[in-house]
C-alpha cells in the first residue's frame, strides 16, 4: 500500500494523481525549473524563475517528447498511487533536498521583503 504524500521529495518512480489532472504522473525528476513555453491550467504564464519540485511524465506511458516534462509542487499531489523504491540514499537526497528547500524559500521571502 502506498504511504501518505506528506514525505517531499517523493522517491523516483513514484507515481501520483495531481490535484485536477486526469491522468496518473510517474516522477521523473527533482526541482526543476522550465525554460521555452510554460503552461498552467492550460494557460501560458511567465515561468522566469520559478521551481517546481517535481518533473514527471504521464504513466504508463512515460516520457513521449523530451522537452516537455509536467511540472507540479508537492502540494499539487492529490493521491499517491504507487510509491517509488525507498532506500537510504533515497532517504538522504529527500532530506538534502528539503533543506535546500527551505533555504530558496527563506531568500525569496527576504527579496520580497
Amino acid at each position: 500500500m502506498p504511504e501518505q504524500k506528506e514525505e517531499r521529495f517523493l522517491p523516483i518512480g513514484t507515481v501520483v494523481t495531481v490535484k485536477g489532472g486526469n491522468h496518473p504522473m510517474m516522477i521523473i525528476n527533482y526541482c526543476i525549473y522550465p525554460i521555452g513555453e510554460v503552461y498552467e491550467n492550460g494557460k501560458k504564464i511567465d515561468a522566469k524563475g520559478k521551481m517546481y519540485e517535481y518533473g514527471a511524465c504521464p504513466y504508463p506511458e512515460g516520457l513521449l517528447v523530451s522537452d516537455k516534462i509536467n511540472g507540479f509542487n508537492h502540494d499539487q499531489i492529490d493521491k499517491v498511487l504507487y510509491m517509488g523504491y525507498v532506500t537510504d540514499k533515497q532517504k538522504e537526497l529527500s532530506r538534502i533536498l528539503n533543506g535546500g528547500l527551505k533555504i530558496r524559500n527563506e531568500r525569496i521571502s527576504q527579496e520580497k521583503n
